[in-house]
Order: structure tokens, then sequence, then C-alpha cells
């Protein structure tokens, strides 16, 4: 069984490696995470990342390690709007606690001993002065001091260090044009980053599992509007860290800014990244431009996708079998949703414009994917062809999805009220039961 569970993950995530190779991810891990045990299969799982070809940039935050340090040297953590006020006395330290953070992680990814996952891996890490900051300044009377913010992205910089293999590694305090040092909020600096190299995916980490919905239940994906609204609606005595927000609040303007997702996945979880990258459903939250589901027209090239989700039925006797051929005559009357490349819902809409109706035919939603309703979607939007082309009926045969069918508008009709042509291929021997919608 254990080896089943292996073969079969490996041949599932073998489509999600080849669409990641070459593509650049940004992650960062916030100060929460790496004081995690946790962190060092996270980096292990970086450095794996890396070894697939991904180009990786790793921007590492340090809130409760700054905080937990200006608390030992007796300086106030003072904040103005949710950003900290950074007197020079304070710069000291932080930049201590950023450059020891920073060494740590490349230590960790310079590990390769045996019997460990980074056996073998020679990775070369790469920090330098890739983003110049300049001065938040003064707002509402506060003087931010030393905090700044980015005012520039060396992108190709960056790139070349990319292309040559290694992996980029920076913190949340960057230099200005004037020589200066400021201390930024890594949220920040990963954003920026992300949307001045186009990356492909901006990825984060919190204590929870991603973004939960009113019962505690993970919510998969996010358009930026509605992740927004969330935010919005926290309370300031949120259970949802700083951290947390500041991510989310990064996660949006990203995504409103060319970044086409952002994932959010726990900490707290061993192998929490390798799941939300490379399994069809992920373990955390997306932040996205586009549905990572569409619906749209089937073409040619969805044969083999339909097939897949429509054979088990015909084999068990539920649908009518179609061959290879028939399909590729019928392709262009299939609606389908497709998820990541895979086809998991599909409809067909026959058309019998003598008699001003149509037929609803072969739906089949995916056994993984049959909680939203996405049956409703496809015939919601066949009667809408159906309409557009002015039909007065939608029809529909079935022997087992009976009630479904009345469930949303059909009633039972006999075979004298199909349409002549559709009358004469009645296969009395199934005994479909005939449902009728009128438009």
């Amino acid at each position: 069984m254990r080896t089943t569970e292996l073969v079969d993950g490996f041949r599932h995530s073998a489509s999600y490696v080849n669409a990641h190779r070459g593509k650049t991810f940004v992650v960062m891990l916030g100060g929460e995470a790496l004081a995690q045990q946790q962190f060092r299969a996270i980096i292990n799982d970086i450095a794996l990342l890396h070894s697939l070809g991904i180009n990786i940039v790793l921007v590492h935050g340090a809130r409760p390690q700054i905080d937990e340090a200006l608390a030992q040297h007796s300086l106030p953590a003072e904040y103005y709007n949710g950003v900290r006020i950074t007197e020079e006395d304070a710069l000291k330290v932080i930049k201590q606690v950023v450059g020891a953070l920073q060494l740590d992680i490349t230590a960790r990814l310079s590990m390769s001993l045996s019997n460990t996952p980074m056996q073998g891996t020679q990775i070369n890490v790469v920090s330098g002065n890739f983003v110049i900051a300049q001065p938040l300044g003064v707002e509402d009377g506060v003087d931010y001091c030393l905090s700044g913010r980015v005012r520039r992205v060396d992108s190709q910089g960056l790139k070349r260090q990319l292309d040559s293999g290694g992996i980029v590694l920076l913190g949340p305090v960057a230099a200005s044009v004037t020589g200066e040092s400021f201390n930024l909020t890594a949220e920040e600096v990963a954003t920026q980053i992300a949307v001045k190299l186009k990356a492909d995916k901006m990825i984060g980490f919190s204590s929870q599992k991603g973004i939960l919905d009113e019962t505690g239940q993970v919510i998969a994906e996010l358009m930026p509007t509605d992740a927004q609204k969330i935010l919005n609606a926290l309370p300031e005595d949120s259970t949802v860290c700083v951290g947390t927000k500041a991510f989310l609040q990064a996660s949006i303007d990203a995504c409103r800014n060319g970044v086409s997702r952002c994932h959010f996945v726990s900490y707290l979880d061993d192998g929490a990244l390798l799941q939300e990258l490379f399994s069809r459903d992920g373990i955390g939250t997306q932040i996205v431009t586009e549905s990572a589901e569409r619906l749209r027209r089937a073409s040619i090239r969805d044969i083999g996708g339909i097939l897949d989700l429509i054979r088990p039925l015909e084999q068990k006797g539920i649908l009518v079998r179609r061959s290879r051929e028939q399909l590729e005559m019928e392709i262009e009357q299939f609606m389908l949703i497709e998820r990541d490349s895979l086809v998991i819902g599909c409809a067909a809409f026959y058309p019998f414009e003598e008699d001003y109706a149509g037929e609803f035919a072969c739906l089949v939603v995916h056994p993984e994917y049959r909680d939203a309703d996405r049956g409703s979607l496809l015939l919601q939007n066949i009667i809408g062809q159906a309409r557009v082309r002015g039909y007065t009926r939608l029809f529909a045969l079935t022997t087992r999805s009976i009630h479904w069918f009345l469930e949303h508008g059909f009633n039972m009709v006999e075979v004298d009220e199909l349409p002549e042509k559709k009358k004469q291929l009645y296969n009395y021997q199934r005994k479909s039961k005939i449902l009728a919608l009128d438009l």
C-alpha cells in the first residue's frame, strides 16, 4: 500500500514538476517561521525546489527576533500605523539580528551531509544590494527615522544570479543611494521583487493552514478583492498574527500588480510547501488573479481528458458509450470545467433546431470535485446557450440522476414529447427517464 501511494503521488506530481521548471518563485519566510523547529524542513524543501529547476528568491523576516532583541537591550518597540519606528540605536540591534539570521539560513542551505534531504547538493547562496531603500520620512508628525521602503529593485542583477543557478537570499535591511541602511518590512521587499521580476508565484507562511472561513475551514482560493474584504474584517484583537496580516496584504498587492498566484501555507505542517505546489488541490490558500478553474468550450485537444472522465461511467452503463471518433465529431457540442489542465467536469449540448429544443447530455463531474455544484454551473451555461438560440425547451435522458434534474426545475415527460429525430434514437431497452425544462 505504501509503495502504491508513493508511485501514485510521484506520477501525480510529474505534471507540476514540468510546469514549475524554469519558473521564478519568491518565497517569504517570516521571523515567526524561522523560530519554529519546522524551519529546517522548510529550508530542505526550498532546496528541493531549487534542485527541480525552479528559480528561488528567498526573503526572510525577523519581526519577533527584533522585538526580543530590542527588549533585551531595553529599547522600545514603537510602531505607528503598523510600521516600526526605527531609531539609530535600534537599527544597530536590528542589523545584528538580521545578519545572524541570514548567516543561519545560508548555513542551512549549505548543508550536504549524507542521510539528510540535502545530501549531494551544492547551492550557491547569493546576497547583495539588489534592493535600494529610501526613508519613509514623516507621517502625521511622526518621524519614522531609519525605517524605509523600497525605492528600486535591481531586477537584471537578480536575473543574472538566478540564471547562474544560485538562490538569492535577502533580508529586511537595505542600503540607500546615500549609503545609509534602512529597516524595511520583509513583506514589501518580497512583493516588490516579485512584481519587478514578474515572478510566477509568491509564497508565504502562517501558523494557520491558510486563510480560514467562518467555520475554520481553509479557503482554497481567493481573488484579491475577496481577500481584501477578509483582511479588512479582521478585528484588531484577532488571533491572526501581524506577519500573517502583512503577508495577506502583500499578496493582494502583488496580484494586483501582475503576480498571478500567491500561496499561503502553514509553517507548522511538515511538507505543506510541497503539498501546495505539487498536488492539484494544494493544502493552503491561493490568492489569484484568475481562478485555477475555468469553464470553456472543448476543443480537439481535450478528447483524452473527456474520455478519462466519462469512461468509468460508460463501463458501469450509466452513460451511453461514445467512441473516440464520435467524440471527435461532437467535440464542439461539449463544455468543460478545467482545473490546472485536468478536465474535472463536462456536459454536451445537442441542438434540435426544427423543434426549438436542445438536449443536455453527458454530464459528468470528477468524483473528487462533486462538492461545489459544478454540475449546476455546466447546466446554467447550457441553458444560456439554449436561450440565445431562442429554444423553448431543454431535455435530458438519465437512468440515475432523476432527482438532481428535478431539483433543477426539470419535469418528467413521456417519449412522445422528445423531438422527432431524438425519438427515433430512443433506446427502449435502457428505459432512460426523460426530463424537460421549459425555457
